[in-house]
């Protein structure tokens, strides 16, 4: 692995499995850490300054996550993308956003709907700007507030590991100029079904919006 930015030494704050943990999630949802890549702890406890044990913690709990595998004989590696199982990541997004969509619908207030507006303004500036790489953040930001509207955990927990498993899908497949306009042009339609707090409407842009995203990102692939 080469030496990156999330490969710092961690400062005395929080437990160090925690921060390591954190380190290195980012790295693979931010591509840092790319799919089938060796993961040696040994260079990792190095790079971070600490022992093994803190390393052996965080790489247990992304194993428990899905994001790392232990193979015999290729030791532990970043979870390869399987583009056979997006299909079925795309179908369970457009079912658990939906339901999130009309609860945040029915529940959404003022404050929560103003981040959404935040988040979409950002979204059309930084395409208006060419600044592409920001994208993937912004639009995890927009759908991770949007399921925390839905006031269950569980669908925000839900939401945000299929959000990852997309978000590590585009690195191999990266999403281009038009493939994020039609993303911001999907997330006004949510948006303004959120400021008439119409459930229905709501749910029905969102499955639109899954539903384009798979045809956009998946079918090609094939």
């Amino acid at each position: 692995m080469d030496r990156t930015s999330w490969a710092e030494r961690i400062p005395a704050v929080k437990s160090k499995a925690d921060l390591v943990y954190e380190s290195l999630y980012n790295a693979i949802a931010q591509g840092g850490l790319r799919p089938g890549e060796r993961i040696n702890m040994d260079e990792l406890a190095r790079r971070f300054g600490i022992s093994k044990i803190p390393i052996r913690e965080a790489v247990k709990r992304l194993e428990s996550d899905g994001l790392l595998v232990s193979r015999m004989h290729a030791g532990i590696t970043v979870t390869p993308i399987d583009v056979a199982e997006m299909r079925g990541v795309f179908l369970a997004r457009e079912a658990i956003e939906a339901l999130v969509a009309q609860l945040a619908a029915e529940r959404m207030d003022d404050a929560r709907l103003a981040e959404l507006e935040s988040i979409q303004r950002a979204m059309h500036d930084a395409l208006a700007a060419g600044t592409l790489e920001k994208m993937a953040e912004l639009n995890s930001r927009f759908h991770r507030t949007l399921a925390r509207s839905a006031g269950y955990r569980v669908l925000h927990d839900l939401t945000g590991q299929l959000l990852l498993t997309i978000r590590r899908y585009r690195i191999t497949v990266p999403m281009g100029d038009r493939d994020w306009r039609s993303v911001v042009a999907e997330h006004d339609v949510i948006v303004d079904a959120l400021r008439r707090r119409d459930p229905v409407a709501a749910a029905d842009a969102v499955r639109a919006h899954i539903g384009s995203q798979a045809v956009h990102e998946v079918e090609c692939a094939f």
